[in-house]
C-alpha cells in the first residue's frame, strides 16, 4: 500500500500548508497521534497503515481553528448543516481530496471523528477514542478514561461503544439532537457487541 506524501508528512507532524490550527490545538493533535503511533504499535501493523493512523492524529483537527463559516462552504452539502463546531473533520477531508488524498477509510476518520459512523474502519474507531481519550484532556471523568486508555488497542471496539454511549447519553441528557450519522454507528456498534 502507498501512502500519499500529505499522509506521510502529517505523521511526521507536519501540517498541511492550508492547515489552521493553534499551537494548543497542535498539542492535542499530537498527542492524539502519539496514542495512535502506540497503539499501531502495540498491534504490530505495517509500516504503511502505521503511517496513516498516526496521521490522522494530526489530520482530525487540521481544520479546527479556521472560521467556521468559511468552511461551510467547503463541506458536501449533506454536512453543510452541521453546527459550527463540527464543520472542521469534513472540511479537512475535503482539503484532502484536492491535494489529491483518495484513501476513502482515511478520509472517513478525517470527516466523521466527532460524529460517528456506519462506515468507520479500525483506523476511524481508534481516531474516535484517541480523540476523546488523549491525556491532555482536562475535566472528562479522568480515572474513567485512564481506565478506557489501558484497555486500549486490545478492546478497541468495547472501549469504543463506552465513549459512544456516554456521548449519546450526554446528547439525550442535554436535549440536543442526535444526529443520524451518529445514531447508525451506536446501531452498528451496539448490534456488533
Amino acid at each position: 500500500m502507498s501512502v500519499h506524501p500529505v499522509v506521510e508528512r502529517a505523521a511526521a507532524g507536519e501540517l498541511p500548508p492550508w492547515a489552521e490550527a493553534t499551537a494548543q490545538r497542535r498539542e492535542h493533535m499530537a498527542r492524539v497521534a502519539s496514542l495512535l503511533r502506540a497503539w499501531t504499535r502495540e498491534l504490530g501493523l505495517t509500516v504503511p497503515e502505521q503511517v496513516r493512523w498516526i496521521s490522522l492524529g494530526y489530520l482530525h483537527d487540521a481544520m479546527r481553528d479556521a472560521d467556521a463559516e468559511a468552511l461551510r462552504g467547503r463541506v458536501p452539502p449533506a454536512l453543510a448543516g452541521l453546527p459550527p463546531s463540527l464543520l472542521h473533520g469534513p472540511a479537512a477531508a475535503e482539503y484532502l481530496r484536492a491535494d489529491g488524498v483518495d484513501d476513502g477509510p482515511l478520509l472517513r476518520a478525517v470527516t466523521y471523528h466527532t460524529l460517528g459512523h456506519v462506515e468507520l474502519g479500525r483506523e476511524g474507531r481508534a481516531l474516535y477514542a484517541a480523540d476523546f481519550l488523549e491525556p491532555g484532556r482536562e475535566g472528562l471523568r479522568d480515572e474513567w478514561r485512564a481506565e478506557l486508555r489501558a484497555r486500549m488497542p486490545h478492546a478497541l471496539d468495547e472501549v469504543v461503544r463506552e465513549i459512544l454511549g456516554a456521548r449519546v447519553r450526554h446528547l439525550v441528557d442535554s436535549g440536543r439532537p442526535i444526529r443520524s450519522e451518529t445514531v447508525g454507528f451506536w446501531n452498528s456498534m451496539a448490534s456488533e457487541g
